[in-house]
């Protein structure tokens, strides 16, 4: 049998929001919005990652406070943020690069700055640690680099949560103040190494993505739960 090596999982390297961030986006962004989806759902809905593959202790994941990796580091294989202003697509096209990575050609430094140049400039609203928390401390990048493993990924589906649409029904202003939509996407991993290895896997998320008017949408956050 062929050894599986772990893989860039939402669950498995996931964090949960920061305090300061989570008290942020409830208080400023949506009000009862977000305590309805944030406080309910996200903490006690269902997570649907694949936990088939051996997971890192949170010791051992990447500082909360690890800064993002130089400009000058490039971002090998991580595509750049599209010029989307439509929250379900942006989030789409999101959960796809963050299902994605290539060891072979894109160092630890390159994937985090790739994926720091999708996150929103709106310090009050970006919760960093939440999406580089995705990314393998150094060790484990280095050993999946030496099997040579990759993965791609498709995007089945998304929609905005029952929870986030009932309660912005309730009170449609109160997104108006930092326009941060909650999108949970849906697909399919597939991971390849050396010597044939690989598998797929099913892959649900929760987003927050950021969409003001006239701008193009980017980034805020990753819930540390999937809700449909």
């Amino acid at each position: 049998m062929k050894k599986r090596f772990p893989s860039v999982s939402l669950s498995s390297y996931g964090v949960g929001w920061s305090p300061n961030k989570r008290i942020a986006i409830v208080v400023l962004v949506v009000t009862v919005l977000l305590v309805i989806a944030a406080s309910v759902a996200w903490m006690t809905g269902s997570n649907q990652q694949g936990q088939d593959h051996a997971a890192p202790s949170p010791a051992s994941s990447p500082s909360s406070s690890e800064a993002a990796p130089k400009p000058a580091a490039g971002s090998g294989s991580v595509p750049k943020p599209p010029p989307i202003a439509e929250p379900v697509e942006y989030a789409k096209a999101a959960a796809q690069m963050l299902w994605s990575y290539d060891s072979r050609n894109t160092s630890r430094d390159q994937q985090l700055a790739g994926m720091r140049a999708w996150m929103t400039e709106e310090t009050t609203y970006a919760d960093w640690t939440s999406v580089s928390g995705q990314v393998p401390d150094p060790v484990l990048w280095s050993r999946m680099a030496d099997q040579d493993q990759h993965a791609t990924a498709t995007v089945t589906e998304g929609h905005f949560p029952s929870a986030f649409k009932a309660a912005l029904a309730d009170d449609p202003s109160a997104i108006t103040q930092a326009y941060i939509y909650v999108v949970t996407v849906n697909g399919k991993q597939q991971i390849a190494w050396k010597k044939g290895g690989g598998g797929a896997e099913e892959r649900a998320v929760t987003l927050a993505v950021q969409c003001r008017p006239d701008h193009d949408c980017s980034l805020a956050a990753i819930a540390p739960n999937v809700t449909q």
